[in-house]
């Protein structure tokens, strides 16, 4: 359903335009109606039809000057334009704006709807093209294996939580079952590198031009890509993909029982399999497995570190991480994304939230956890603190009230439990200081707005765009803030401003109604009359006249 506006001058037409058009029929709804050329864009502004239909001989703006103003302001609304036959002429500098449908009074309800069923139909076909669910879906499937390599590579330098991950990999058509992960990365020897000995081949072989005597590089890693995506991406929770100059593969089985047998079953098998038909040596290493899909980046970076024990002499072009360096616990990491989420429910979160996610945080830190690894974590919970507070523009050594700095404060404390309780104490303060720095930002803002407008309230130019200039903010930031903190929208403000100061000029000076339409910002003063009326119910002469009957009738 279309929401369309109407706008004409004659009550008549109108009331025709609401009875006489069965409009659910046609496929709109009448979302608004004007009757003047001013009023239609004010309810354009905040009403946002789909059509604008519309009068071209109309009080204040014509319907001309109407279709203008919408363009910049509401591009994609449509319009139509209603004219008489002796407007005719005038009527065709329609063509040069673009206007999508005209119509000559007097007009029956049957061409109108016949016009309004037509322009429905040229409406949904342009919305179907752009919403086209076949072409869509069928570029998609083209893009879809490019666009799946570059989410994937997303994940090895970007840090996301679980749920997130799932909803993007959902989006790519990507299924990432089982919680836990593992990444493995494949890195080719150099041709004639030191660990590419390969004592079997034969001289045959090297004269036959084979890839591992070849020059081009990437025909070398895609041979490799072929058949690692045929080994290792066999089984559906695993995935293969080029990373820069490596080849990234993903096991989402973790959990699984046997999982680290059959992960090194396959990776000694792709090897060897890359040794026999391509020639090449490949070196793989492997991160060690992580409990939740959130630990992908931080088990490509393993990957990467086990990568770096080739050069070790004696080691297996297979390793693992897990293998090299055992640990009791998990390492101690306060990483990008617990940085990110911590900031985030310091400016914006709850209590609740807060609580649950310092718990998350403090929850890392187990008993195998060395005195010097948990300091470190601490020390890097703080930082992250620190940082949002000066974001925020909070002074810490203010809020803690001691004298002393943070650090000096967090090395206090003895011994964990107490030096928890401590950053949770902070860490809520610092909430509630935020908090209340925000909402005092807003009164000032919304204050300063408020001054900006009483001081320019003559000035007929006085709009949203104008004050968000003065103010330095966008346009939709300061629409919702003006209106949540003054319950009024910035232009049914500024109308009751200047209609109380209408009244107070009309009951203490003599001006005319065009001299107080001037003062208080309206270029037409037939325009101020009708909206003074439309506020109070009474012209501005009748309103002045009731004013006096009223202080004479109250006099002694």
């Amino acid at each position: 359903m279309y929401r369309v506006l109407l706008a004409d001058d004659e009550a008549d037409v109108r009331e025709g335009l609401l009875t006489e058009i069965d409009w659910e029929a046609c496929g709109f709804s009448v979302a608004g109606t004007a009757e003047n050329g001013l009023e239609a864009l004010e309810l354009a502004e905040r009403l946002l039809p789909d059509v604008v239909l519309t009068d071209i001989r109309m009080p204040f703006i014509d319907g001309l000057e109407l279709v203008k103003r919408l363009q910049t302001e509401l591009p994609l609304a449509r319009t139509v334009i209603l004219t008489g036959y002796d407007e005719f002429d005038y009527a065709r500098q329609a063509v040069s704006l673009n206007v999508d449908e005209y119509l000559l009074k007097p007009f029956t309800a049957a061409s109108l709807t016949e016009l309004l069923i037509g322009l429905k139909e040229k409406m949904d076909r342009e919305r179907a093209e752009r919403e086209d669910a076949h072409k869509l879906r069928e570029h998609y499937r083209l893009s879809q294996p490019q666009l799946q390599a570059q989410f994937l590579s997303s994940l090895l330098y970007r840090q996301y939580d679980k749920d997130q991950i799932r909803s993007r990999a959902d989006q790519y058509g990507l299924s990432l079952d089982g919680e836990g992960c593992s990444v493995s990365v494949v890195r080719l020897d150099s041709p004639d590198g030191e660990l590419a000995q390969g004592a079997e081949r034969t001289d045959e072989a090297a004269s036959s031009g084979s890839l591992s005597r070849s020059s081009d590089v990437e025909l070398r890693l895609f041979a490799v890509f072929n058949v690692a995506e045929e080994i290792w991406a066999n089984r559906k929770e695993r995935l293969a993909f080029l990373h820069q100059d490596n080849i990234v593969l993903m096991d989402f089985g973790v959990g699984e029982d046997g999982w680290r047998e059959r992960c090194q079953a396959t990776l000694e098998h792709l090897a060897r399999s890359v040794g026999f038909y391509l020639r090449m040596d490949v070196t793989i290493g492997t991160g060690l497995p992580k409990a939740n899909l959130s630990g992908i980046k931080e088990a490509y970076e393993e990957a990467l570190l086990a990568l770096d024990y080739r050069l070790v002499p004696g080691m297996d072009r297979l390793i693992f991480l897990q293998d090299l360096e055992r640990r009791q616990s998990a390492p101690l990491r306060f990483d990008e994304l617990k940085e990110q989420s911590l900031s985030r429910c310091l400016k914006v979160g709850t209590a609740e939230e807060l609580s649950e996610l310092l718990g998350t945080i403090f929850g890392e830190i187990g008993e195998g956890h060395s005195y010097s690894a948990i300091q470190l974590y601490l020390m890097e919970v703080l930082t992250s603190v620190c940082r949002t507070a000066q974001s925020a523009e909070v002074e810490l050594e203010e809020l803690l009230g001691t004298g002393a700095g943070p650090y000096a404060e967090l090395a206090r404390q003895n011994g964990f439990a107490e030096a928890r309780r401590w950053l949770e104490k902070l860490c809520s303060d610092l909430m509630t200081r935020i908090a209340g720095t925000r909402q005092h930002a807003y009164k000032d803002l919304v204050e300063e707005a408020i001054r900006f407008t009483r001081s320019r309230l003559h000035d007929p130019d006085l709009s949203i765009p104008v004050v968000c200039s003065h103010l330095h903010i966008s346009t939709g930031y300061f629409c919702s803030l003006f209106k949540r903190e003054v319950k009024l929208t910035f232009l049914q403000y500024v109308m009751q401003l200047r209609m109380e100061l209408a009244q107070e000029l009309l009951r203490t000076t003599e001006l005319k109604a065009f001299e107080i339409a001037e003062r208080i910002g309206f270029s037409e003063p037939n325009y101020f009359s009708f909206c003074f009326k439309k506020h109070t119910g009474a012209t501005p002469k009748e309103y002045r006249s009731r004013w006096k009957e009223a202080e004479a009738g109250a006099q002694p």
